[in-house]
């Protein structure tokens, strides 16, 4: 047996059993995300109720939707501005990756100020907000998500880790 897998289930076996049935079923849901090793994740969103799967699936959401989407052909093209630079002679991969660049950056800095909780801009105001977890009916788990921004780059689903994008 592995280490990593012998670690594993001595964690598991010393659960109670509410615990390790939540620990299994993260497990799967890591599995069939294609992360290869969810220990940590899995320890840390059941022994310190981190809402790691939720932080996961949002991360790379917006990976695949908003920054990796500019990829896909035609999506470049439906940009006027691009249509022009590349009727221009301008290189397309050279257009994509400016494009996702702005994308990661724009995503970065809504993240950064999601994760900010308030515009410590603005003085006298009392708003904020706050991302939540939700459950699979909607509803709010009171389980924050936070320092979003922290992780946005090693969630890139490429495994990359963003290099590419400059």
């Amino acid at each position: 047996m592995s280490d990593a897998r012998q670690a594993w289930q001595e964690w598991l076996n010393s659960l109670d059993v509410p615990r390790k049935a939540a620990a299994e079923s993260l497990r799967a849901q890591f599995s069939a995300l294609g992360v290869s090793d969810p220990f940590d994740l899995i320890k840390s969103q059941v022994m310190e109720d981190v809402p790691q799967l939720a932080r996961l699936v949002l991360l790379r959401s917006l990976w695949l939707s908003a920054i990796d989407g500019w990829t896909e052909p035609g999506a470049l093209e439906q940009l006027p501005a691009a249509q022009h630079l590349l009727a221009a002679g301008a290189d397309r991969e050279d257009l994509v990756r400016l494009v996702r660049a702005a994308a990661f950056e724009a995503v970065f800095t809504t993240l950064d100020e999601l994760d900010a909780g308030g515009d410590v801009n603005v003085s006298g105001v009392e708003a904020g907000w706050v991302v939540m977890e939700s459950g699979e009916d909607g509803s709010p788990t009171g389980r924050a998500l936070s320092g979003l921004h922290e992780d946005l780059l090693t969630m890139d689903p490429s495994g990359r880790n963003g290099a590419g994008l400059w």
